[in-house]
């Protein structure tokens, strides 16, 4: 599966869970139910990944976690918070860069109509 049909697939989902549980709760929850949501739709998911930072050919450990990794090829950052800022897209971003992968989803559940709240992001 190309990384187009897996965004299609992430975007329904989020909408599904966004009409389900509404904008105002923590991002651990909307993280739970969307990878709940995803699998059910067939998706291999991983939950809070690990991304360790290699410095002068050192592994170093700061304790980076994507939220979502879908199929190896997408990273989806979870926000609920009042508004996107440029620094919730550099972290989105810096995640790519280090993972090696290059296209990540940042949505903000925290918003009236979920398309209001996504975010593509392409390394």
């Amino acid at each position: 599966m190309v990384e187009n049909e897996i965004t299609g697939k992430i975007i329904g989902a989020a909408i599904e869970v966004h009409k389900e549980l509404g904008p105002g709760l923590l991002e651990s929850a909307y993280e739970a139910a969307l990878k709940k949501e995803l699998e059910l739709k067939g998706l291999w998911v991983r939950q809070r990944v690990s991304l360790p930072v290699v410095y002068n050919g050192d592994r170093v450990e700061l304790g980076y976690r994507m939220d979502l990794v879908v199929e190896d090829k997408v990273i989806v950052e979870i926000k609920s918070v009042e508004a996107l800022h440029d620094v919730h897209l550099a972290q989105v971003l810096t995640y790519l860069k280090l993972s090696k992968l290059k296209l990540g989803l940042l949505i903000d559940f925290n918003v009236a109509r979920l398309k209001d709240g996504i975010l593509r992001v392409i390394y």
